[in-house]
């Protein structure tokens, strides 16, 4: 049992996600870094799909009722065992009564905690991915307890590893064209292919919402099927880059598609942060 002390700024629990339902309007969800929280379940010897903890800009501080191993990975955010610095992207042991605790967020921006067997919490939909009005809680508070699916044993062979810091220093989103990309100009393409972006203000798991406009003259178009990654253009000239917790449907023209590790970078930046589309296929 893990014991939340202090939730954090927003802190859930994620898998890899709710496949399946998107044709009843239900959402993706899971993790927005899978790279990073596939990451920490390896190290454990955890399925892929194991729930762990999402925690986004500043961490929770929890105590464990039990012993176990735990695996840190994404976001630095300075983590520490019973007030001692510790690694992350390595297993370590923890005993009934540590305390993790976070602290200064140093690179990324959301940090991934992944314990031996997973999280236990509700599944609904095939998924305990947290979400509003699909799951009871949809955000971790004080004093919540956590229960751990019990594992019998944890993978040592690789107990650390180095990761590319490529997935958090990179100014660079590799994108697809979109359904509706052929419908821009020569002109639209070079803005969406020369300017640097800034992310908004306006940036969660929803979506994330750039400061710099693109003209449009584009018809808004049938309600259709929109995904993680896709970036619609907004009768404004906004760009939104939908994310995990997106709607399932959308009227705005689908001009661009990231590439699903370029989903990953992004869910490691916030706001003020630059980054320039790579197209891939132009």
């Amino acid at each position: 049992m893990i014991k939340v002390i202090n939730s954090g700024f927003y802190s859930t629990i994620q898998d890899l996600g709710r496949m399946g339902y998107q044709h009843f309007g239900v959402p993706y969800s899971g993790v927005m870094d899978r790279y990073s929280a596939s990451l920490a379940n390896s190290l454990l010897g955890n399925n892929q799909n194991a729930a762990v903890i999402e925690m986004t800009m500043a961490g929770a501080k929890l105590e464990f009722n039990c012993s176990t191993s735990i695996c840190i990975s994404g976001a630095d955010m300075s983590p520490q065992l019973n007030a001692t610095k510790i690694s992350l992207n390595k297993s370590i042991a923890v005993k009934q009564g540590d305390v993790l605790s976070f602290g200064k967020m140093n690179t990324g921006f959301r940090c991934y905690l992944a314990v031996s067997g997973g999280i236990d919490t509700e599944i609904v939909m095939s998924s305990r991915s947290m979400y509003k009005d699909i799951t009871k809680r949809y955000v971790l508070a004080k004093n919540d307890n956590l229960s751990i699916i019990e594992s019998l044993a944890v993978n040592e062979k690789h107990a650390s590893v180095k990761i590319n810091k490529f997935q958090f220093s990179s100014e660079i989103i590799e994108v697809l064209k979109g359904p509706e990309f052929d419908k821009l100009s020569a002109t639209q393409i070079e803005v969406l292919c020369s300017t640097k972006f800034v992310i908004s203000k306006d940036n969660n798991r929803m979506g994330y919402q750039l400061e710099q406009t693109v003209a449009n003259n584009l018809d808004a178009i049938i309600t259709s099927l929109v995904m993680p990654g896709t970036v619609q253009l907004t009768p404004s000239g906004k760009l939104i880059v939908l994310m995990r917790d997106c709607q399932t449907t959308g009227g705005y023209p689908r001009i661009l598609q990231l590439k699903e590790s370029a989903i990953h970078v992004l869910a490691q930046k916030y706001t003020g942060k630059r980054f320039s589309f790579r197209l891939l296929d132009y």
